[in-house]
């Protein structure tokens, strides 16, 4: 299981750390991201909490506020950076 720094977050708080992402089917990101940094668009596949769900078509340089669990290899999006 992935080190979990803010189980309790809340939309408040600036990252202050990050890594790049290499999607995998079976690795977790470790530690959980507050948000993931799209640098080149296409589709990105995620595990949430809640189960798998793929965003489509998200453009160039866009921030993602979500708490993905792990980044599938289904996405097409390049340059994912996972903010911490």
């Amino acid at each position: 299981m992935a080190k979990d720094n803010f189980p309790t977050l809340n939309a408040l708080g600036s990252a202050t750390d990050g890594y790049t992402v290499t999607p995998d089917d079976e690795a977790d990101l470790d530690p959980v991201p507050r948000a993931l940094w799209v640098g080149g668009g296409g589709d990105v596949a995620v595990t949430l909490p809640s189960g798998d769900v793929t965003l489509k078509n998200v453009p160039d340089g866009t921030l993602l506020p979500v708490r993905a669990l792990r980044v599938l290899e289904a996405s097409t999006a390049t340059e994912i950076v996972a903010l911490v």
